[in-house]
């Protein structure tokens, strides 16, 4: 044991030079320079975070590729007209360009012109990124009702693909309501609160005192708010459950505070992570020191020579019957998931008054009163939300402070780790050993050995945590990035929250540092609402992809018939107006009623997509091109043959400043209802049946396909010249809509068709790393 000493004594050091501050697990991610240099610091670790969101990236990309296309396509039909126009008039019929002919012929240009750029509006898919941002905006707002407070708004996003959740026990996993069950007190393990008669009276006062004395006076139990209701607890949860194990054994602490007032403390050694205890000195009457000190038990009773025993005197206390002790009661208590504290005590001559600076010495050959078992129950929908989880493809391992047989008495609770599984629980120094090559150093293909078995991570500290992160996501073991959310409430936890792709800090229990280092904080510190955050973040990624399907359906379809039209008709059939009406359903208005879908639980049933899933699924591709392909057939059939179907004049050779021909206005409202029903067709991403399942909780997207409907008829019937429209016949009205009705049966055969035979398609808006 040379060698743990050695390591004892330099952590006490350690624990002296930042007495009561955390910020040891800080020191090796300060900036070198100091003062000035701090700011910019701050503002690269934001940036170097925040690169463009996954999603972002690859929609920008898609809808520049989308534009490119759009742009050629608008080009040629304004070359193709223009030619055309020029060869007809000037070569075929030998027209001269005259003076008096100019206008006419300007006008011509401009026309074609007019029709290259809303060939162009139609292409370019503006509503894309506008989409992105709708989804997350409205997620952000909904996820607030689900306790999650997003600060970042890709952090949603990320959510989403989140493959790996490292997760703090305390108050996360737990209620952070701690009672002590169990106790070791003169001499007898009882497996609940003793009577106070059947312990010793000198024990009983000892033990009253070391806890009243040595814990923050500014905790306190107060009576419960309600009546009926659970006592409240303030300050330091582990306090807490000491201080209702002193009422439990019917004494009261308050006394004992008003008798030696905060100021009458001689010294305070406060609790730290490096230390793992606290004591406090005080004054005896006589002018000797009476030391209480309080810690995790395994470390307390190392510094043990005494113990109280069933008499209330202090008879040794060896080695040996330490590891008894161990085996026989701080063991057991830890495999039912308690923590253990141990209370002790020492008192110290007057004279010649010890050295406190040294810490190894004041804080050894102690006496231990009791040792006490503490619950700190799981909460009650955690062990629902890990499986969620887990079903979900994500892990969820438990990084934590508290012993191992605790820790993994908690996490088998919780459903973290079945018995029978193959995995791993480590304690921090273990994990350490275990990464860390000869020189000390961290080395990453350790770190792929230990992380993909590792569950629990217990006796673990800040920096461990931040290890242990980093090491996941540098990983280059599996052929996806791995995505990694960390839960963190302490101020040490911050480089861990900021390494993390996505970091919750807690909204009750966390420290404004952490949340500061977060990009998502729990308001009710819950590990349930994690679930819900991936619920929104998958839910923020299929609606773009819904979006998506709905909107390159409408592109394709709108150019193709501009540019045929234009090619074969020397106009384009659906008119300037009209196009930016289309445009701005199926763009603004689509991204609204698409973007909001609220999640359903059935989003956790996949597995996370990863970085480099392509956006439009070869599913999705062959619903975009299915449906393209029933538009453009009507439309034509339409075009060419539509005056003979409803008996009325053509509107294809129409002279330039006509009057709004019944035939086009038929072809640009079977356009419009089209787009309509098919928007309720693009609900559905994954080839799903019924379309219209859940239609009814998503309000907004029924006003808006209701609210274009309307606008429709008001513009058909009343819009006039300026949309190019002639108000229709009822029976012409319902063959408009018995037509966008058919989208919703091809859909149907469309879904019958199995992806996998159709070899040609190709998924598209992939990211290149």
């Amino acid at each position: 044991g040379k060698m743990q000493d050695g390591n004892m004594e330099n952590s006490q050091n350690k624990a002296k030079q930042q007495d009561g501050a955390a910020a040891m697990e800080m020191q090796p991610l300060k900036s070198a320079e100091g003062g000035e240099g701090d700011d910019k610091d701050k503002k690269k670790s934001n940036m170097h975070k925040k690169e463009k969101s996954v999603l972002q990236g690859k929609l920008t990309k898609l809808a520049v590729q989308i534009g490119k296309a759009g742009l050629v396509m608008s080009a040629i039909t304004v070359i193709i007209l223009v030619l055309y126009f020029a060869i007809d008039t000037f070569v075929v019929n030998k027209k001269q360009w005259l003076p008096e002919c100019t206008p006419v012929y300007v006008q011509y240009f401009v026309k074609f012109f007019i029709i290259g750029v809303t060939v162009l509006v139609v292409a370019v898919p503006e509503g894309l990124p506008l989409a992105v941002t709708i989804s997350l905006a409205y997620s952000v707002k909904k996820m607030m009702k689900d306790n999650n407070l997003v600060r970042h708004l890709d952090a949603c996003e990320t959510m989403g693909n989140a493959t790996a959740i490292c997760s703090d026990k305390t108050g996360t996993l737990t209620t952070n309501r701690m009672t002590v069950v169990q106790a070791y007190v003169g001499d007898v393990h009882y497996k609940e609160i003793p009577d106070p008669d059947s312990v010793p009276a000198k024990t009983l006062d000892l033990l009253v005192n070391a806890i009243a004395i040595n814990s923050a006076y500014t905790t306190k139990i107060l009576p419960p708010e309600k009546e009926g209701g659970l006592p409240r607890q303030v300050g330091n949860k582990t306090e807490c459950g000491l201080l209702g194990f002193v009422l439990d054994l019917k004494q009261d602490y308050e006394p004992v505070r008003n008798l030696i007032p905060e100021e009458k403390l001689y010294k305070v050694y406060t609790f730290n992570s490096v230390r793992k205890s606290m004591s406090t000195v005080i004054k005896m009457p006589d002018g000797s020191f009476r030391m209480y000190s309080k810690g995790a038990s395994e470390i307390v009773l190392k510094k043990c020579s005494r113990i109280l025993n069933a008499a209330g005197e202090p008879r040794i206390f060896r080695p040996r019957d330490r590891d008894e002790m161990v085996k026989k009661v701080i063991e057991p208590m830890a495999c039912d998931g308690l923590r253990t504290i141990c209370v002790a005590f020492r008192d110290f001559n007057s004279s010649p008054e010890p050295d406190w600076d040294n810490e190894n010495d004041i804080l050894s050959d102690l006496t231990c009163i009791c040792v006490v078992g503490i619950e700190d129950p799981v909460r009650p929908e955690v062990p629902e939300a890990i499986r969620k989880c887990q079903r979900a493809g994500i892990t969820v391992r438990m990084v934590t402070g508290d012993n191992i047989n605790t820790a993994r008495a908690i996490a088998i609770k919780c459903g973290i780790i079945h018995p029978g599984e193959d995995f791993l629980c480590l304690e921090g120094k273990e994990f350490n050993r275990r990464i860390r090559n000869e020189k000390g150093e961290i080395e990453q293909e350790r770190i792929d050995k230990i992380w993909p078995k590792l569950r629990v991570l217990a006796r673990s500290s800040p920096t461990d945590k931040h290890t242990l992160v980093k090491g996941i996501i540098d990983s280059t073991q599996v052929e996806q990035r791995q995505v990694v959310a960390v839960t963190g409430d302490g101020t040490n936890d911050g480089p861990a929250l900021k390494k993390a792709d996505v970091g919750f800090a807690m909204g009750i229990a966390g420290t404004d540092v952490a949340k500061e280092a977060s990009d998502i904080i729990l308001t009710d510190d819950n590990f349930s609402s994690i679930v819900k955050a991936v619920m929104w973040g998958r839910n923020v990624y299929d609606s773009i992809s819904k979006f998506l399907q709905f909107q390159l359906t409408v592109n394709i379809v709108a150019v193709i018939v501009a540019f045929t039209g234009a090619c074969i008709t020397q106009d384009s059939p659906l008119k300037a107006v009209q196009m930016l009406w289309v445009n701005l359903i199926m763009d603004t208005f689509a991204s609204l009623a698409l973007a909001t879908e609220p999640p359903t639980e059935a989003l956790l049933l996949r597995k996370p997509y990863g970085r480099n899933k392509p956006l439009i699924s070869r599913t999705m591709m062959k619903n975009i091109l299915g449906h393209a392909v029933y538009q453009l057939t009507l439309i034509f059939t339409l075009l060419f043959v539509g005056e003979k179907m409803f008996k009325i004049d053509s509107g294809r050779n129409a002279p330039l400043h006509s009057p709004p021909s019944e035939h086009y206005t038929i072809i640009f409202n079977t356009f419009v209802m089209m787009q309509l029903f098919n928007e309720i067709n693009a609900r559905k991403i994954h080839g799903e049946r019924n379309v219209f399942d859940g239609i009814f909780r998503n309000p907004i997207f029924c006003t808006i396909v209701l609210g274009t409907f309307a606008i429709q008829i008001v513009i058909v019937q009343f819009g006039g010249k300026p949309f190019s429209c002639s108000p229709l016949q009822l029976d012409q009205w319902m063959w408009c809509v018995f037509i966008g009705l058919g989208e919703l049966v091809w859909g149907q055969v469309i879904a019958t068709i199995p992806t996998s035979r159709l070899k040609f398609l190709k998924e598209a808006g992939r990211l290149t790393e």
